[in-house]
């Protein structure tokens, strides 16, 4: 029996990179899924690649910053499946490489918009859902960025840090309410955006890897295995935590 096996999902940001293989994973471990992206074209790609194998899905346009957008998305995924027992909040927008000063306000207000208000506007909806459900477990998305900082991105950084700050107070709010609300935070992830950028810049490939211990990027499946732990029963005892899966940025020694 799958670690998700007869639970209702959402997986926003599902389009593509570490929400698509987030919506695979949890369908392979038993869960109904409703695909959520910015991108209906991209969500139904992923739906498809789930149908293939199998499994259930749904997939669902969703504007994250938009709060109808986010109502109808949960509103259509209780409607059809039956209710709501775990959600990833994957979706985020960046703001370019700009120092501080730098950063104008038009880029900083999207990225908040999207990466920090759609997780709350998400909570928000998924919350009430899950309690009807009987209990649930969400893992927002952070960003090694949010605990740590990041030269040039500002707005991202400080979006990242709001998301864990939430997950906090919302895990403490929901704790004897049977929603656990935790959070990963990932390093530099291989990712579609990851190549776009490393492609426009290669000479950062080999200097990115060495922030990380490990001396690699990691995996999309290696943040979607974490999320799924931790939307399951398995996790039962934790919340409120940040999951760094980010092979070692926080303790790497640079010199060696």
């Amino acid at each position: 029996m799958g670690l998700l096996e007869g639970k209702i999902g959402i997986v926003t940001g599902a389009g593509s990179g570490i929400g698509r293989v987030t919506a695979q994973v949890f369908a392979r471990e038993g869960a109904s899924v409703a695909v959520a992206d910015w991108n209906e074209e991209s969500a139904r790609e992923t739906v498809e690649l789930i149908e293939t194998e199998g499994f259930e899905a749904l997939t669902v346009r969703a504007d994250v910053s938009d709060e109808e957008s986010v109502a109808e998305m949960v509103r259509h995924t209780v409607d059809r499946f039956g209710g709501l027992h775990c959600a990833s909040n994957n979706a985020a927008l960046g703001a370019g490489f700009h120092p501080t000063h730098e950063l104008d306000r038009e880029r900083w207000d999207r990225c908040l918009a999207v990466s920090l208000t759609g997780v709350w506007l998400c909570l928000k909806y998924q919350i009430p859902a899950m309690m009807e459900s009987g209990g649930g477990a969400i893992v927002n998305i952070s960003s090694v960025s949010g605990i740590k900082g990041q030269i040039t991105q500002a707005a991202y950084a400080a979006s990242k840090g709001g998301v864990i700050a939430l997950t906090k107070t919302a895990a403490a709010e929901y704790a004897q309410r049977g929603i656990r609300v935790n959070s990963v935070a990932p390093g530099g992830i291989e990712t579609p955006g990851m190549a776009s950028y490393l492609e426009a810049f290669p000479e950062i490939r080999e200097k990115t890897e060495k922030l990380h211990a490990m001396r690699r990027f990691g995996r999309p499946d290696e943040i979607a295995d974490a999320v799924t732990y931790l939307c399951s029963d398995r996790s039962s005892f934790i919340t409120g935590q940040v999951l760094g899966v980010e092979g070692g940025v926080q303790i790497n020694a640079h010199d060696i």
